[in-house]
């Protein structure tokens, strides 16, 4: 590696591994902070596949595939919420509209780089295209080392894990083969899938939706079986309502010391959508999440583990929708009989002639569906203690990192910064989004990591330099 991204020189420098949106978040809100306070900053963004600010969600490029949430809420720079409406040059003031997620990818790159310019020559980003396979353990004051595989080594004074969402597991085993697709957003994967054969997809949330339009659309002949434990679909958005006062009383006093019952919680909720007009749950459902992180943590582990297993399919249906355009589109599959969904535990896959075959029980049943493909649409994994992840896996070995107790993603303090194995939080090592599910569960989409960016960003900006000045750096 180059000797300018050595620590020490211009000011601390930090590595932001993941150049997706989180990542692109991250370096936006660290330029921004280090401008304001004069701070000189470097931060390196790195990216395993060079898709800096777009990384899985917005790199797509199908015209089918749009923001869930209306731009109102999708803004990228914290304090803001009409930044993005603006840069769209809407004439809708409520920015109710849902843009194609290649427009937001563009918006994030292009915030980025206004915010390197308002930065330039305190602080500036380096777009480094690297997996970053390994963190080596240092003594105090000394560099943190990343291992950048086929290039050496990078030395910073803090480390930024953006890596997004754990990558799906499918519910069996699935042999490898050029006719399963483990994962629908590795770059290209969908491409092949235009022959017209049948399609099974696992999984019926909203990827499911977005892989159904991509492959319904490459060929007219082609239909797809969508099949999930409960087969439920994302419920679908709908014009914005004012949220609700008078709000739940679990919400009312948010000590973290007072613990809040599930039971208590979920009759709460009924109780409020029971008291609005038919059909207006989704007030409830907007006013409550941004109390989730809060009343998450006053749950007991059992109650969490409980909510896991049967509240969360039912939760999330409702709490992650789609633009309506996006139901018009499944509704018109679901209505040709060209996307077919199908609730029951896949329990088996197997290759076949010219495609595979998925045995599927329901209600003490079973049936096997032929296909020409497999898609596993069954969204982020569960376990990150299962992670192929050599970066993961070699902080869980080496104690620097552990999995939370519910094991969805890292252990972290409140400003996101990972605890070890012993329980002591890293000086140098942070993360957000996310891998922060376990500890916070509502903490997958913009507006929540956008403002941990802000925070983290004014953490880092302000905190004493551990490495920087230890030592004349180099990079090998």
């Amino acid at each position: 590696m180059d000797g300018s991204y050595a620590p020490g020189r211009r000011g601390p420098l930090v590595v932001v591994v993941g150049g997706g949106a989180s990542g692109t978040l991250t370096a936006t809100h660290l330029l921004h902070v280090a401008a304001q306070a004069q701070a000189p900053l470097r931060v390196v963004l790195v990216d395993r596949h060079g898709r800096h600010g777009l990384g899985q969600a917005y790199a797509t490029q199908h015209p089918a595939h749009l923001l869930n949430a209306p731009a109102r809420q999708m803004s990228a720079v914290a304090g803001d919420p009409g930044h993005l409406v603006r840069w769209t040059g809407a004439t809708d003031s409520n920015g109710d509209g849902f843009l194609r997620r290649s427009d937001y990818g563009r918006y994030l790159s292009e915030t980025l780089a206004a915010a390197e310019r308002r930065a330039y020559p305190v602080a500036r980003v380096t777009r480094l295209t690297g997996d970053v396979v390994g963190i080596g353990r240092t003594a105090p004051g000394r560099p943190v080392r990343l291992h950048l595989a086929g290039q050496g080594l990078l030395e910073a004074d803090y480390v930024v894990l953006a890596t997004g969402n754990p990558p799906p597991v499918p519910p069996c085993p699935i042999p490898n083969g050029p006719r399963f697709i483990l994962d629908p957003w590795e770059p290209g994967a969908l491409e092949k899938v235009t022959d017209g054969s049948p399609v099974v997809i696992l999984g019926t949330g909203l990827t499911m939706n977005d892989a159904a339009l991509v492959v319904t659309d490459a060929n007219p002949c082609c239909n797809v079986y969508s099949v999930s434990r409960h087969g439920l679909l994302p419920q679908v958005h709908r014009p914005m309502v004012a949220s609700i006062s008078g709000w739940l009383p679990a919400t009312l006093a948010m000590s973290n010391s007072t613990q809040v019952r599930l039971s208590d919680l979920m009759w709460q909720v009924r109780s409020a959508v029971a008291a609005r007009p038919a059909g207006m749950w989704h007030e409830v459902v907007d006013t409550l999440r941004p109390h989730v992180p809060r009343l998450w943590q006053r749950l007991s582990p059992a109650d969490k583990r409980l909510f896991l297993r049967h509240v969360a399919p039912y939760w999330e249906v409702h709490r992650h929708r789609m633009p309506p355009a996006t139901a018009q589109r499944v509704t018109a599959l679901r209505m040709t009989g060209r996307l077919n969904v199908e609730r029951g535990r896949v329990t088996s896959v197997t290759d076949a002639p010219c495609g595979v075959r998925v045995r599927i029980d329901t209600d003490g049943t079973s049936r096997e569906i032929a296909a020409g493909w497999l898609i596993n649409c069954t969204g982020p994994g569960r376990d990150i203690t299962r992670t192929a992840d050599p970066l993961l896996r070699g902080l869980f070995a080496s104690g620097q990192a552990r999995p939370d107790p519910l094991r969805l993603g890292l252990d972290a303090d409140s400003h996101g910064a990972l605890l070890d194995a012993a329980g002591w939080p890293s000086p140098t090592l942070f993360t957000l989004g996310p891998p922060l599910r376990g500890s916070r569960y509502e903490t997958t989409a913009i507006p929540e990591i956008r403002d941990q960016a802000a925070a983290l960003a004014e953490h880092l900006v302000a905190a004493p330099v551990h490495a920087a000045h230890a030592r004349p750096g180099h990079a090998a």
